[in-house]
C-alpha cells in the first residue's frame, strides 16, 4: 500500500480567519466548551488544527472548529493539508469516529489519572467522568453498613388521625417521623 503525505505545511493563523466547513456534523455541548477552555488556560496549544486551502487562498477547517472558535482572538497552529473537497468531507465524517473506535487500556488510564490534577472545574467534571466510566459496570456496589432499627408502620385513614397517634406515641417517649405516601 502506498501512503500519500497530504500535509503541505504547518502555518500560523488567526482562528477568527480560518472558515468552518460546511458540513461540520459535530456540536459542542456547553460542558465541553467550559472543559476546553480549561484545558486551554492549564496547558494551552499543544495540537494544530486541521485545515485545507481553497482556491482562493482562505483555509477551511476540516478539525478543530471548537478551538477556533474557543480562541479567535490567536494565531494557532494549523496543518494545511492538500484535500480535496470530496476528501475533506470524507475526513470530516471519518475523524472523530475512527479515533473513538480506540480501546481503552483501564490499568494504564486509571495510572495516569492518578497523576492528574486540576483547580479547573470544567476540568475536574471531565476526569470524575472519566473515572466514573472505568468502574466495571458489573462492580459489587461497595457494602454499607446500616443500623439495625426496628420500626412500626401504622397506617391512618387520614391526617387527623395521623396527627393524633404521632403525638399519642411521642407523648409516650418514642421518636416517631411522619411519613405521607
Amino acid at each position: 500500500m502506498q501512503i500519500r503525505d497530504r500535509i503541505r505545511e504547518l502555518r500560523r493563523v488567526w482562528a477568527s480567519e480560518l472558515k468552518p466547513h460546511p458540513k461540520n456534523w459535530r456540536t459542542h455541548p456547553p460542558a465541553q466548551q467550559d472543559a476546553l477552555r480549561g484545558v486551554l488556560a492549564e496547558i494551552g496549544y499543544a495540537d494544530a488544527l486541521l485545515a485545507r486551502e481553497l482556491p482562493d487562498g482562505s483555509l477551511e477547517l476540516i478539525d478543530g472548529h471548537l478551538r477556533a472558535e474557543t480562541t479567535p482572538d490567536m494565531e494557532v497552529p494549523v496543518l494545511v493539508v492538500d484535500l480535496t473537497d470530496d476528501e475533506a468531507a470524507k475526513l470530516l465524517a471519518l475523524h472523530d469516529p475512527l479515533a473513538a473506535m480506540a480501546e481503552t487500556d483501564d490499568d494504564i488510564l486509571a495510572e495516569l489519572l492518578q497523576q492528574v490534577e486540576t483547580e479547573n472545574k470544567a476540568v475536574q467534571s471531565l476526569l470524575d467522568d472519566i473515572l466514573a466510566e472505568q468502574a466495571p459496570p458489573d462492580a459489587e456496589p461497595p457494602e454499607i453498613n446500616i443500623p439495625e432499627a426496628f420500626q412500626v408502620v401504622v397506617e391512618c385513614r387520614d391526617e387527623t388521625q395521623q396527627q393524633e397517634v404521632y403525638e399519642r406515641l411521642t407523648a409516650d417517649g418514642l421518636k416517631c417521623r411522619l411519613l405521607t405516601l
